[in-house]
């Protein structure tokens, strides 16, 4: 045997002995942790019949309850009698609400003065050029003509452009707000470490959270709406702010400091212009959520489109709803698609370079502006308008009597899943509910989680709305359950078939898009006021994460751990179930996070059209005053979100 055949061989044995090696040791590891589990189990099934001995069962017990309400009714009186005379209102809180009030009318009046015909155009060619000034710009230039053609056509004109007004205003303020909360998190490890968990709660926390407590400050009306939006949308242009300034290229940092720059050049000259490209995408994830939280803001007077919507919601007029959700679709397609073009358009050239770009393109896009409005059109002509309320309504109840397979399911579900699983719940004592929660959150993260979810969901119990909060988490773990099923399987089918994700990918762009509210409307159309309806929205506005996050995780896989399993004779089944979903297992609990956080959101909102429990009792808050109990039920979805988080979030520790 020649040297070269013999030094093979020993690498071969001691390759071999190593992974023997490796081998042993995995398994020592499965065993240990495989005991770990059962004793975890045992501790639990031990702690389970001592609380039955002990404590026995039922719901919350009334004697450990505190009741908030009458406190928070009263600090909602006392803000209403001395809003005109204290000088907390008159010297600081009524600037604010003046100043906001003022900056929409202020836009409102100055989008009006340029008539439909400027709005148009200042649409199109913003867009055209914010996306670039080849084909692409000229696709999402169509798409805003289009957009406000539409809003035009369906007598939506006068609310589109409060919408927007309101829109421009939030997305600037959330906008500033956000880069300066990334800049200190971004160079600062403490205030990037003391920032981390608020922005994580910010995010757990579903829109309807947000609405009580500006309202308990500024009333009903434009400012409430507009400060709750800022305070909603800011977390992501945070957050990506702060991780484009640290993930700055450090030979490029190294290259400003041997030129001499100081902190705050290397700030202007590399580090900004090196994050652009993710500030970017936080403004257009910034835009996303202002554009859901002004639509849900109508229920505290906001007006604009979601007004409309939720009037006709509050009808169960699905004509009215959806003349008014459709421009909201479009208006939220037009600001992506211009938003995700122009962060694309980031350090490339301009398609056939020349002079056409920079400030001179701005300055022609400025001049067909005021061309177009020195026209001096009015609003948009009555003439051209078209009336869909009553061709969708017709087409309702053409559905409703003939497509009955719809009210067949939506029963069916109810009472088979829904009510039994809301059932099961109720019926558990509520101390091994806590111990529950508490196994789940130490099972997948650390003590930490386990403490913090537990101390939550005794929260809940503490407020006195144990029952309908369990009501509540029915409803979205029998949604999260529909949506992992249909989320994994439309995630492992797109993963695998690379064409089928093609053409899947903008039915899930445009889902994702679609503000909360309106989901509702096509799912009244369908299931009518129950709670089937906001289980159903919440499913389908969930599950477009699932499955991006499914695919890209299962993509993400080691080609070479797939191709050793297939060289040893694995079937696609058994390397699809042996190797790809082990080794995506991070990207799956991420995906069930994100299904658990988007599932809570819609669940809460689906309270309009008759989910009931606490989104029943936070609209209900809002609409007639009472003040205690929708902030109790505001309070109790903040609690239950951070359980759902804590139990579904890994940690650093279980990641590794």
């Amino acid at each position: 045997m020649s040297a070269t055949a013999t030094t093979v061989s020993k690498r071969g044995t001691a390759a071999g002995e190593a992974r023997t090696r490796h081998s042993g040791g995995g398994l020592r590891d499965a065993v240990r942790r495989r005991r770990g589990l059962l004793t975890g189990g045992g501790a639990l099934a031990a702690l389970l019949v001592l609380g039955a001995v002990l404590l026995g069962g039922g719901t919350w017990p009334a004697g450990l309850t505190a009741d908030i309400s009458a406190p928070l009714d009263a600090a909602n009186e006392w803000v209403v009698d001395n809003r005109d005379s204290h000088p907390l209102f008159l010297y600081f809180l009524l600037h604010l609400s003046n100043t906001a009030t003022d900056a929409v009318n202020a836009v409102y009046q100055g989008l009006d003065a340029l008539g439909w015909l400027g709005v148009v155009a200042a649409a199109v060619l913003v867009a055209w050029r914010a996306a670039g000034l080849g084909r692409r710009g000229l696709r999402v230039a169509l798409t805003a003509l289009g957009a406000f053609a539409v809003c035009g056509l369906l007598g939506m004109w006068d609310a589109t452009l409060l919408t927007i007004a309101l829109m421009v205003v939030s997305v600037a303020a959330a906008a500033l707000l956000g880069t300066l909360i990334g800049l200190a998190a971004g160079l600062s490890d403490r205030v990037d470490r003391a920032l981390r968990p608020v922005l994580d709660t910010m995010q757990v926390m579903p829109a309807f959270a947000y609405l009580l407590p500006f309202v308990l400050v500024f009333g009903t009306g434009t400012p409430a709406a507009l400060f709750c939006t800022v305070i909603y949308a800011a977390p992501p242009m945070a957050r990506l702010t702060a991780l484009g300034l640290r993930g700055a290229d450090p030979a490029a940092l190294e290259a400003a400091v041997s030129l001499g720059a100081n902190g705050r050049q290397r700030l202007w000259t590399a580090r900004l212009p090196l994050a652009r490209r993710q500030m970017l995408l936080g403004l257009n994830q910034t835009i996303m959520l202002a554009l859901s939280m002004v639509v849900i803001a109508a229920l505290v007077g906001a007006g604009g489109l979601g007004e409309e919507v939720y009037s006709a919601l509050a009808t169960t007029d699905v004509g009215k709803a959806f003349a008014a959700g459709l421009p909201i679709v479009l208006i939220a397609v037009w600001l992506d698609r211009t938003t995700a073009a122009a962060g694309d358009a980031i350090g490339t050239s301009a398609p056939g370079g020349g002079w056409l770009h920079g400030g001179r393109a701005w300055a022609l896009v400025a001049a067909a502006v005021a061309a177009a409005a020195a026209v001096r059109t009015a609003g948009w002509p009555d003439a051209w308008t078209y009336d869909i309320s009553t061709p969708v309504n017709r087409a309702q109840e053409w559905i409703t009597a003939n497509l009955t397979f719809t009210e067949v399911w939506a029963r069916e579900f109810t009472l088979w899943l829904l009510n039994p699983l809301r059932d099961a719940l109720l019926w558990l004592p509520w101390w091994s509910v806590l111990l529950l929660v508490a196994a789940a959150a130490r099972l997948v993260g650390n003590w930490l989680s386990a403490v913090t979810a537990t101390a939550a969901m005794a929260a809940i119990g503490v407020l006195g709305v144990w029952t309908k909060s369990l009501n509540t988490l029915s409803q979205v773990l029998a949604a999260l359950v529909v949506t992992l099923v249909l989320g994994f399987l439309a995630g492992v089918l797109c993963a695998r078939a690379g064409r089928l994700e093609r053409w899947v990918r903008p039915l899930l762009d445009a889902m994702q898009t679609m503000p909360q509210f309106v989901y509702l409307i096509p799912v009244v159309a369908l299931f009518g006021a129950t709670r089937t309806s906001a289980i159903v929205a919440a499913v389908v506005y969930a599950l477009p994460a699932v499955v991006r996050i499914t695919t890209q995780g299962l993509r993400e896989v080691d080609p070479a751990a797939v191709e050793a399993s297939r060289s040893l004779g694995a079937s696609t089944r058994q390397q699809l179930f042996g190797v790809q979903l082990p080794l995506a297992r991070p990207a799956l609990q991420l995906a069930v996070n994100q299904g658990v956080v988007l599932v809570l959101a819609v669940v809460v909102v689906g309270g309009l059209v008759g989910g009931g429990a606490l989104g029943y009792d936070v609209i209900k808050g809002l609409s007639r005053g009472e003040m205690g109990l929708g902030m109790t039920a505001g309070i109790a979805i903040v609690c239950l979100g951070l359980v759902l988080d804590r139990v579904t979030q890994r940690t650093s520790r279980t990641a590794r």
